[in-house]
C-alpha cells in the first residue's frame, strides 16, 4: 500500500515539472492514504532530476516520521492542516508558477472571467488574508494550511469574495479545489495526487487569461452565475454529460 502511495506521488510530482509549474526545487506533492491514515511527500529539497519513488518521505497526519531517509518537505504542516481540515481530498499540490504566483503577490482573488476557468472552478479562486507577524514568526507552515481553511469559512469566504462585485459566493473546497496565499503562491488539491497536478495546470491557465483578458479590458466582470454553473455542472454536476462514461 505504501509502496503505491509513494508512486503515485513520486509521478505527480514529476509532472509537475513536465507542466513548467516548478522550476528548480519550488514546488511539491503529496498524497493521502484515508485508510491508513498516512501521507506520501517529496521530500525537502531534492531536485526532481534526482527524485526516486523510493524516496518519498511518509508521515502521519501529525507529522511523525513513519519511513523515510529524508526530511519531508518544509511545506509539509501546510499540506497535513488541509488534509485534516477538507474531507475527501487525497492529494495536496504547491507551486510557484508564474501567473497563479503573480495574483497570489497582487493579493488578489482570480475572478471567473470565462469557461475555461468555469470547467474547473466553480467561482472565483479565493485569496487569503495576509498572515500576521505572529503567524509567521510562529509554526509558519501550519499557519499557513490554517489561512487556507481560514478563506474557505463561510463568514471569511464571504469578506473575501465579491469585493469587486464580481462573484459574492462563497467558494466551496470541493468546487473550488485551489486558493491563492496572499504575497507567496498557489495551492491545489483533489482526490488523488494526480487530480492535485491536473488541477494546479488548469490554474495557472486560468490566472494566464484571466490577467490577458483584465489587461484588454480592465474592470472586466466575471461571468453570469448560470454559464459559471453550467460548465462546472456539466463535468462535476450529478447529471454530468461532458466526456465518456
Amino acid at each position: 500500500m505504501l509502496e503505491e502511495l509513494k508512486r503515485q506521488v513520486y509521478e505527480a510530482n514529476l509532472a509537475l515539472e513536465r507542466a513548467g509549474l516548478v522550476i528548480l526545487t519550488w514546488g511539491n506533492v503529496s498524497g493521502f492514504d484515508a485508510d491508513s491514515g498516512l501521507v506520501a511527500i517529496k521530500p525537502s529539497g531534492v531536485g526532481y532530476e534526482d527524485l526516486r519513488p523510493e524516496q518519498m518521505v511518509i508521515v502521519d497526519l501529525e507529522g511523525k516520521l513513519v519511513e523515510g531517509n529524508l526530511r519531508p518537505s518544509s511545506d509539509t504542516p501546510t499540506h497535513l492542516e488541509l488534509y485534516r481540515s477538507f474531507a475527501g481530498i487525497g492529494g495536496v499540490a504547491h507551486t510557484h508558477s508564474t501567473y497563479a504566483t503573480a495574483w497570489a503577490q497582487a493579493r488578489r482573488a482570480l475572478p471567473c472571467f470565462g469557461t475555461t476557468h468555469a470547467d474547473y472552478f466553480r467561482g472565483e479562486v479565493p485569496v487569503t488574508e495576509e498572515m500576521t507577524p505572529e503567524e509567521i514568526g510562529g509554526e509558519y507552515e501550519l499557519e499557513t494550511g490554517k489561512v487556507i481553511v481560514r478563506a474557505f469559512m463561510v463568514g471569511q469566504a464571504s469578506r473575501l469574495s465579491g469585493t469587486d462585485g464580481r462573484d459574492a459566493r462563497p467558494a466551496d473546497y470541493h468546487q473550488v479545489p485551489a486558493v491563492l496565499v496572499a504575497s507567496h503562491g498557489p495551492f491545489t488539491w483533489g482526490p488523488t495526487p494526480e487530480k492535485a497536478v491536473e488541477n494546479s495546470i488548469v490554474l495557472e491557465h486560468s490566472a494566464m487569461l484571466g490577467a490577458i483578458a483584465e489587461g484588454l479590458s480592465p474592470g472586466l466582470p466575471c461571468i453570469s452565475c448560470h454559464l459559471q454553473d453550467k460548465h462546472f455542472l456539466r463535468k462535476h454536476g450529478k447529471d454530468a454529460y461532458y466526456g465518456q462514461k
